[in-house]
């Protein structure tokens, strides 16, 4: 066996590992250099899967860098099983929750989504970033730039990801949300964490929000940790919706008791307010920190799609469905 390669295929392991119940095959990493010969390195590793133990796999490429050498965060790679990495495919950066001070890339709800996404034929990154308390310094807005320049490599390494890097949707929850959210409506060259003189744009075609905080209180707008007064504005994603901004999914559960279901609320609102496709869906009795498979009864959507009300209902909460749906409008599979 060679060495890169760690295969997740005994039962034991698929009862008790997160990896394998997610059906991943864990991969070494190459580091970012290496990522030319990513198709021949996925071709060994798919002689060598067996999938009868693990059904419809993904492939997880671990902790290749991103950023400058001196900064330890790292992002993790998904591609679909069974793949021709001569086709390129829409990408979808997914950006892990935990309140700003914790969380990581590999955790389950981020590994559920990213696996999910990839199974459905899409390239998905999960990234790190930099993590910290409100009167850290140096937290903000390096945590959103972080993430910004997660879209960044994507584009700068299209070709051996065989991604298309005009198809660039951002995902995240909780935390992760409200900076999918600032990537995503926020511009990426003045905006807070923007680079004026970065080689490859940060901007996306879409935007998906788990439950994301959108002011920095439960009730009230509170203020961004580590943000002067004159800046605040800036920061707050209701702030950022305009016209030219890319259409946006948020998701979130009646029963979430960590981010108040009000504030996707507010931000439906100002979405609407400003005439940006976007697309509500809101979970019954879904709890804070779920992935596309939340505990609950049903669902409901409301939203804008081309200027024209949409409204459709389930009666299941699986979120599979209208997910791959929106992300098929805007950036295609």
């Amino acid at each position: 066996m060679r060495p890169f390669l760690l295969l997740l295929v005994a039962v034991t392991a698929f009862a008790a590992d997160p990896a394998a119940k997610l059906r991943i095959y864990e991969l070494g990493a190459p580091g970012a250099d290496k990522l030319g010969d990513l198709p021949a390195r996925y071709a060994a590793a798919m002689s060598m899967a067996y999938t009868a133990e693990m059904p419809n796999p993904v492939f997880r490429l671990s902790n290749l860098a991103f950023l400058p050498a001196a900064r330890s965060e790292r992002l993790d790679l998904y591609v679909q099983y069974a793949r021709d990495f001569k086709v390129r495919r829409p990408g979808v950066l997914f950006i892990h929750g935990g309140g700003f001070t914790g969380g990581d890339k590999a955790e389950y709800r981020s590994a559920s989504v990213s696996a999910d996404l990839a199974r459905a034929g899409y390239v998905v990154v999960s990234c790190n970033y930099v993590l910290g308390p409100k009167d850290k310094p140096g937290v903000w807005p390096r945590n959103i730039a972080d993430c910004r320049e997660a879209v960044r490599w994507m584009r700068a390494n299209a070709d051996a990801l065989g991604l298309d890097p005009d198809r660039i949707a951002v995902a995240g929850g909780s935390a992760g949300g409200y900076l999918a959210l600032m990537v995503g409506l926020s511009d990426d060259k003045t905006g807070p964490g923007g680079d004026h003189a970065a080689k490859h744009s940060a901007k996306v075609s879409a935007v998906i929000d788990f439950y994301g905080v959108v002011n920095f209180s439960k009730h009230g707008k509170g203020d961004v940790p580590g943000v002067a007064a004159a800046e605040q504005a800036a920061y707050l994603p209701e702030n950022q919706c305009d016209a030219q901004d890319p259409a946006v999914l948020i998701l979130h559960g009646t029963a979430d008791t960590t981010v108040d279901i009000a504030q996707s609320d507010a931000m439906a609102k100002a979405l609407r307010a400003e005439k940006v496709p976007h697309e509500y869906v809101v979970v019954q009795g879904a709890p804070h920190t779920f992935d596309l498979h939340p505990k609950g009864k049903s669902w409901k959507r409301s939203g804008l799609i081309a200027g024209a009300e949409v409204s459709s209902s389930s009666p299941e909460a699986d979120l599979t469905e209208v997910t791959l749906a929106f992300l098929a409008r805007t950036i295609g599979k």
